[in-house]
């Protein structure tokens, strides 16, 4: 699967069905080249306007099933919501 493929997927968290998005990056183990997480940007802030400063962090380890239109994951949305980093 390619990253513009897995970028059209929408991320749903199967412990409370909440929408987390589309992921936007993922990262890699440079030595394996396998995937490790998998990010998804967070709500906007004010109005859309002001960008965003929070992102959803997803370890590769909590992907369930990968569907034709959409990811499903199992996390606790409180762990995985964190500061983006500059």
């Amino acid at each position: 699967m390619r990253m513009c493929e897995l970028r059209q997927k929408e991320v749903i968290n199967i412990c409370d069905g909440m929408r987390l998005g589309y992921p936007d990056d993922i990262e890699f183990d440079l030595c394996t080249g396998r995937i490790q997480k998998i990010i998804i940007p967070g709500p906007c802030k004010i109005w859309g306007m002001l960008g965003r400063d929070h992102e959803y962090v997803i370890d590769f380890c909590d992907i369930r099933q990968v569907g034709a239109d959409v990811i499903l994951v199992e996390v606790d949305v409180e762990k995985i919501f964190v500061k983006c980093k500059v």
